[in-house]
């Protein structure tokens, strides 16, 4: 009787497991009349699509890693205590969930198959009649491995708040130490990269030590906090015209930050930053924003992709070459022109636009219509160094300082998704301005570096 009942349960177990694959393969999505379109990516580009989709005769299909769309502009403000990560993250399912015949699904793709027109994922299987892939860019540490082992990088929600939790605690850490050196390399920060993230990064940690940390800390010399922004180039922001460049390293200068050009970083153990001259920085915080690579997916041929970036090749329609149904826009796409001879920039800009175009040209298909070229439309670029300091460029003017200030948080309030994130942001900036403080200064999680593992010979 005993071995009848084992028998029964062990029956039903299987059952229930086959049951649980059979509707993990298809991810619970019906099948619809209209055509399906799959975009893996929820971030600028891929929002864009999706939005300009609504209630078109097309079922989309949204993947992405998190249920949220991240506002990357704005998170080294997240890393230095400005704002807190839900003033600029947004539900995906919110964005889109007035449209018809519209389905999200919070998976990892992890390849594409395309001789079978489908994407597999960690929650299991979708076909696909187009494929759109908006994946975005990763921290680029261009194969050394020793500083993507020791180094903070700051693309992803989670990563800037790691930044602020290791930067409060470096600060309470230096309290407690009464070794010299150690408070010093506690106090020291290095940034690795001029582009905007490492200068807006380096200005908010100027303010932050002139301002704010002395009333924290009355009892330790924040004076003595160091921050060394390292630029291998000539000059930072270089994406930007000289004198947006010459500028922003003036305000940087006169916010006591030490600006190093034509430095380049060759190694960091943990606790020293070796460079490719004499110079080395001994400092417990390296935060990298050195450059990015796109966040490829397997399962593309090697003809479609540009190596030495990790982007895809598209043509003028944002199609992936090599491939009719397959597109890819935002970051990952690399669209070779005479004017963008190494594609456009990875910025939001080409990605939202490019979002909106593909939009339209996938309508085109559906109406058995040619589709039209992509034309990027520079509406600038700006910067921002800290309170009243910023540096703009826009297609015929090039202004720095209050002003620019003013037009760089106007573009970003407006930029962000949702009426309460703009007015919990634009609350927060005016409190921060009116009383110059930070309240967002918590340590909610603490953060662990990772110690480098030696071993012996006899280990070994």
């Amino acid at each position: 009787m005993n071995d009848l009942i084992n028998l029964i349960k062990n029956l039903t177990n299987n059952c229930i497991f086959v049951f649980t694959i059979k509707s993990l393969n298809i991810m619970n999505i019906s099948r619809s009349s209209f055509p399906r379109l799959v975009i893996i990516g929820g971030g600028f580009a891929g929002i864009a699509l999706a939005k300009k989709l609504r209630n078109k005769n097309i079922q989309v299909v949204l993947l992405d890693k998190h249920n949220y769309h991240n506002f990357q502009p704005l998170m080294y403000q997240v890393a230095t205590g400005g704002l807190e990560p839900d003033s600029i993250a947004y539900p995906i399912r919110k964005v889109l969930q007035e449209k018809n015949d519209f389905y999200f699904r919070l998976a990892d793709v992890k390849e594409i198959d395309t001789k079978n027109n489908k994407v597999i994922a960690d929650i299991g299987e979708l076909k696909y009649d187009f494929l759109v892939l908006a994946t975005g860019s990763k921290t680029n540490f261009f194969g050394n491995q020793e500083m993507e082992r020791n180094c903070m990088a700051m693309k992803t929600i989670p990563q800037s708040l790691n930044i602020r939790s290791l930067i409060l605690e470096n600060f309470e850490q230096a309290l407690l130490t009464n070794d010299i050196a150690e408070r010093y390399s506690l106090m020291n920060f290095v940034l690795v990269g001029g582009g905007p993230t490492g200068v807006e990064l380096a200005g908010a940690l100027a303010e932050m030590k002139r301002a704010i940390l002395p009333k924290d800390y009355p009892d330790l010399d924040v004076r003595k906090m160091e921050i060394n922004l390292i630029q291998s180039g000539d000059r930072i922001l270089n994406t930007m015209s000289e004198h947006a460049s010459k500028k922003a390293e003036e305000f940087l200068i006169k916010l006591g930050v030490s600006v190093w050009k034509n430095v380049r970083v060759t190694g960091y153990d943990g606790r020293i930053v070796t460079t490719n001259s004499d110079l080395t920085f001994d400092s417990a915080t390296v935060v990298w924003t050195a450059g990015v690579q796109g966040a490829l997916v397997n399962g593309l041929s090697a003809e479609s992709l540009v190596a030495r970036v990790d982007r895809i090749k598209v043509n003028e329609f944002n199609q992936v070459v090599g491939y009719e149904n397959i597109f890819a826009i935002g970051d990952i796409a690399s669209m070779i022109s005479e004017d963008f001879p190494q594609g456009h920039p990875m910025m939001a800009q080409p990605a939202m636009q490019q979002g909106a175009q593909l939009s339209d040209n996938i309508v085109r298909l559906l109406e058995k219509k040619p589709m039209k070229p992509f034309e990027y439309k520079d509406k600038g670029s700006m910067a921002t160094i800290g309170r009243n300091k910023a540096v703009v460029d826009l297609p015929n003017y090039k202004f720095s300082g209050v002003f620019a200030w003013f037009v760089w948080m106007f573009v970003h309030l407006f930029s962000l998704i949702g009426f309460k994130n703009k007015a919990v942001v634009f609350l927060n900036w005016v409190y921060n301005y009116i009383r110059f403080d930070r309240e967002a200064r918590l340590i909610i999680r603490p953060y662990k570096k990772k110690q480098a593992v030696s071993f012996t010979s006899d280990e070994i």
